[in-house]
Order: C-alpha cells, then structure tokens, then sequence
C-alpha cells in the first residue's frame, strides 16, 4: 500500500492541467483549517505522465515530500528528485514545477508554512 492512502479523508479536488501543465492532480486537504505557522497540508496525486506547470511561490515557502513514484520537481531551473522520501524545499518567491517521470501515479505532500 502507497504510504500516502492512509492519510486521505472525502472526494479530492481534481485539477486538471494545474498552472498550465498536463493530466490532472487530485488534491486532499489535509489540515482543513490554518494551524500556525501552517497554511496548507495537501496529499497530493499526478497523473501517470502529468505535469504541474512553472508557477510562483508568491505567498508562503513550501516543502514538498515525495510518497510514492518517479518524478521530478524544479525549483529556479534546479531539478530535484521527487520520489518516495525526497524532500525539496520551494522558498517563498521561487518557481516550481514537478514532473511525473513514470506511468504510474505520483504521490507528494505539500507543506505550506509562514516564514
């Protein structure tokens, strides 16, 4: 079992084609409500192939942890793996994109905090 299917409550939010990327991303919001310093806990799945376009990290840093899967996130140019056990630190301000580099699902938690 993905370690990721342990944490997921309801229906997700389907995005599809997330910043202008490709396939669609399912969306769990983990903390439901801010819990200071965190703004957001998401669990996260990208489609087999699909992409999360370049967009900015304009309000808050994020950390992203990789569950399940072969991607890769880039951060400012810089590429990063994006597997299980991988974590990439997006600063505030930075640009990100991630990449599903197999045809399976990949799995990642976002983790959203002031700073």
């Amino acid at each position: 079992m993905p370690m990721s299917d342990g944490i997921r409550k309801g229906a997700p939010d389907v995005r599809r084609e997330l910043f202008g990327g490709r396939g669609e991303v399912q969306v769990w919001n983990l903390l439901g409500a801010p819990a200071e310093p965190f703004t957001a806990l998401l669990s996260c799945e990208l489609s087999a192939g699909g992409s999360v376009g370049r967009h900015v990290q304009q309000e808050f840093a994020e950390v992203v942890v990789g569950l399940d899967g072969k991607g890769e996130a880039t951060v400012d140019g810089r590429a990063c793996a994006l597997g299980a056990g991988d974590v990439v630190h997006v600063p505030r301000g930075a640009v990100l994109a991630i990449e599903n580099q197999d045809d399976a699902p990949l799995r990642y938690l976002i983790i959203k905090a002031r700073g």
